[in-house]
């Protein structure tokens, strides 16, 4: 499998690892700070990273010691998106949530081209509309009543917040790694963001009641921890250096896709068949998108070009 062809089966898995972050996230968020609830996640995937990479006995390089505050800009972005996310889900539905995480790929495409000088092809802007319009489809249920009728909450516009956050992370990723592997940059990311969410915390820590939690709290920790944190991160790290920003986030339009999955099995319900024709559209874009990665340019970036080849 081609490195491109790999980069979007890793973004496939991660849009459907997201999803249920969403999901479990809104039947957490009620019992627990989101800001207490993120750092204990981000502590509990930085020690499986560690513990995985020590398992490969995968040491990381000397130049991942040098310019140490990467870690902590990237980790402060993605934390700062986590405890948006739980802080929006506090009052917006898991699926209108995920209506304002399908905004991403085109803040990611501007932000690609800010800093990469990534400029998406004429083929890739459509791709990306189509399925941005198979998203909307698929959120709203095929109910144009119900889409006319969206209003953005207090709980969405924080979220968005979150969203633009994650949209700048992406492009930096290319930019600050200095050769480094995916993994050893998802541990120094990861621990970035654990030091930033401890120290902002730390009350909300001490204040938590942790032995009255209920069991769906340590479910959510765990799951996102080690799914939508650490292997999401890994996998997200690795497609980042292989293919556009924008292509990356390209794949957050499945997300809606997938947290109806999610819903379902959580007993929420299924979802009208009316849905297929926008989850088609999404399918039919990201298609489209495959062969568009061997024609993108390099950008330009903190030792961008060394980085993906030490990959």
């Amino acid at each position: 499998m081609s490195p491109a062809a790999s980069s979007h089966a890793a973004m496939l898995i991660v849009s459907a690892l997201v999803a249920g972050s969403f999901s479990l996230g809104a039947m957490a968020a009620p019992h627990m700070a989101p800001i207490a609830l993120t750092a204990v996640r981000f502590v509990v995937a930085a020690v499986a990273l560690w513990a995985f990479l020590r398992v490969r006995r995968e040491e990381a390089p000397a130049r991942a010691y040098r310019a140490v505050w990467r870690y902590v800009v990237l980790g402060g972005l993605f934390s700062l998106y986590f405890v948006l996310m739980f802080e929006g889900l506090r009052t917006a539905a898991p699926v209108s949530a995920s209506a304002v995480y399908a905004t991403t790929p085109l803040v990611t495409a501007g932000f690609g081209l800010l800093l990469l000088r990534q400029r998406p092809t004429p083929r890739s802007f459509v791709a990306m509309s189509i399925a941005a319009l198979g998203a909307l489809w698929v959120v709203f249920r095929a109910d144009i009543a119900a889409l006319l009728a969206f209003r953005l909450g207090r709980g969405e516009a924080v979220y968005f917040l979150g969203c633009v956050a994650h949209s700048l992370y992406i492009p930096l990723i290319r930019m600050l790694n200095r050769g480094e592997t995916a993994l050893v940059f998802t541990l120094g990311t990861v621990m970035g963001a654990t030091l930033a969410l401890i120290a902002a915390g730390l009350p909300a820590l001490i204040a938590t009641n942790w032995a009255a939690l209920p069991p769906i709290v340590w479910v959510t920790i765990v799951y996102t921890a080690l799914f939508a944190t650490a292997t999401s991160f890994a996998l997200t790290q690795f497609a980042s250096l292989r293919i556009p920003a924008a292509n990356v986030m390209a794949y957050t339009y499945l997300v809606p896709v997938w947290v109806i999955a999610w819903e379902f099995a959580l007993g929420a319900g299924g979802a009208p068949a009316m849905i297929l024709p926008g989850i088609g559209l999404i399918v039919i874009a990201l298609l489209a998108m495959l062969g568009e990665d061997d024609r993108e340019p390099q950008g330009r970036g903190i030792r961008g070009r060394q980085g993906k080849r030490a990959q």
